[in-house]
């Protein structure tokens, strides 16, 4: 996405995933956001990653990019224009810590590096998404896979929901939240993201 002024992500949006994390699954839309600071691309470069705060996961989702100010009852063709597949990387350790205190997660979400992005794509209309899985590839072995139909909260609720309570405008982007099979990554670790069977980016891991 050549410019962003927002980053929303949806948590819990993934049954299994909720489950795997002991967390009770959303009955409504859960989101919080992350700085463009934490904003990189996945083009093949190097990214680096805070070491020696506990384990960082990974985290794959579809993104989507924000084309014109949300007003009620626009379609989603006409909000979104374009995606992309992404990582939100999360300090789990200091993510425990921050929900045993009932603390915002800023410091688990928002570092930097921590909203890996793709080139993007046209969007190709909800049915093409919902049919078209997408996937993380560890060190050439596949450790997430899901299909956007799979989600709790579909992307026009996500879409009504987040416009209505913090409003959307050109350049905002939404992670749509991650399947089951989060796991920790490590120095060295080369990470692919899938979508459909096309490489979508890559990236490699260091821990600094």
């Amino acid at each position: 996405m050549d410019s962003c002024r927002n980053i929303f992500c949806v948590g819990r949006n993934y049954r299994l995933h909720a489950e795997e994390l002991g967390n009770e699954v959303p009955t409504t839309p859960f989101l919080f956001s992350k700085p463009t600071h934490a904003l990189v691309l996945a083009d093949g470069r190097e990214i680096v990653l805070p070491a020696g705060r506990g384990e960082i996961h990974h985290e794959v989702e579809v993104v989507v990019h924000i084309a014109r100010p949300y007003e009620p009852g626009m379609s989603l063709s006409d909000v979104i224009d374009r995606m992309a597949l992404g990582i939100d990387f999360t300090l789990r350790d200091v993510q425990s810590e921050l929900k045993k205190k009932g603390h915002p997660w800023l410091l688990a979400k928002g570092f930097p590096n921590s909203a890996v992005i793709t080139r993007s794509w046209e969007f190709p209309g909800l049915e093409a998404c919902l049919e078209t899985g997408f996937s993380l590839l560890k060190n050439g072995q596949q450790v997430q896979h899901g299909k956007m139909r799979e989600m709790l909260f579909n992307l026009p609720t996500i879409i009504q929901f987040a416009g209505q309570h913090f409003g959307l405008d050109a350049g905002d982007i939404i992670y749509t939240g991650t399947p089951a099979g989060v796991g920790p990554v490590a120095d060295g670790d080369q990470l692919s993201l899938i979508w459909g069977e096309q490489v979508a980016g890559e990236c490699l891991i260091r821990l600094r």
